[in-house]
């Protein structure tokens, strides 16, 4: 009993950091939780007589953690992707604590999490655990099943994803987020003339196909459609931010700091020719993604 009682208070000493690596894994408050808790369980099972750095030790199990939560929640998206489509951004359910959430959010950065999203659950753990709790990659290549060169790597490419291309100043850029901000304020608003102002009277919204419920239009021509189209996706418009993407000005779509879609938008002669919707997770997982600042 008095082995358990002192492995139980060791535990709670770094909870408060194990909740925040757990957090910056999974980006959501409720899941960091869990994987506390389930770390704790593994703790309690485990042989920790011969651990000499027990921070170190409970940050690689929570990661261990994290990592399955994060590959059974690609699993997840994917089946979910194809059977809930583009409806499910209507109704994405409400945090557990949304005072808290929002605080956690704050406090890494909702940009951050947006590019974290992106990543690969490797990427993501090695670039967290290394970039962010000064992990040697030693330590994280058995976490992540690669040698510590390979994790290098991993980090490496995670760290390019996270910084992105230089937020340019350059006047194409410059034009092209002005475009798109004011598409977006005006698809907020539902100002329909606002929309029809940025828009080129040929513009083309397509959206992946599998993600659409049957039956359902794939490609919209026109701007008094896709106007339309714009504003009744309005009350999407609170989880949307302006970003890079590959380069291009775009917007990204994150409830709770959590990747969900992505809208490139071609400009030509100062307005929008094509607007493109992206929700498969494979395709948003190939974007190098820069959210602007707020």
């Amino acid at each position: 009993m008095d082995e358990e009682i002192r492995r139980a208070r060791e535990f709670e000493s770094h909870r408060t950091h194990l909740r925040a690596v757990a957090y910056r894994m999974l980006g959501s408050v409720s899941e960091a939780e869990d994987a506390v808790q389930e770390a704790w369980l593994h703790v309690r099972r485990a042989d920790t007589h011969e651990v000499v750095n027990p921070r170190g030790w409970l940050t690689t199990v929570v990661a261990r953690v994290c990592l399955d939560f994060l590959r059974t929640r690609n699993s997840r998206r994917e089946e979910s992707e194809d059977l809930q489509g583009v409806s499910r951004l209507e109704n994405v359910p409400a945090a557990s604590d949304p005072e808290q959430e929002s605080l956690m959010a704050d406090s890494v950065g909702v940009a951050l999490l947006v590019v974290l999203d992106a990543l690969s659950p490797p990427e993501r753990i090695a670039f967290v655990l290394h970039d962010m709790f000064s992990l040697s990659f030693d330590d994280i290549g058995p976490i992540v099943g690669r040698t510590s060169t390979a994790t290098r790597q991993l980090a490496s490419r995670a760290r390019r994803r996270v910084h992105g291309a230089a937020l340019s100043p350059d006047a194409d850029l410059s034009r092209q987020r002005e475009l798109v901000a004011a598409f977006h304020a005006a698809a907020r608003g539902g100002d329909l003339d606002a929309l029809l102002a940025v828009l080129d009277p040929d513009v083309v919204a397509r959206t992946d196909a599998r993600v659409l419920p049957a039956g359902a239009t794939r490609e919209v021509r026109g701007a008094a459609s896709v106007a339309r189209q714009a504003t009744l996706a309005s009350a999407r418009a609170r989880f949307t931010q302006l970003a890079l993407i590959d380069g291009q000005v775009g917007l990204v779509i994150a409830p709770g700091g959590r990747l969900v879609s992505v809208l490139r938008f071609t400009v030509e002669g100062g307005r929008v020719v094509a607007i493109e919707s992206i929700f498969d997770p494979e395709r948003l997982r190939r974007l190098e993604v820069t959210v602007f600042p707020g």
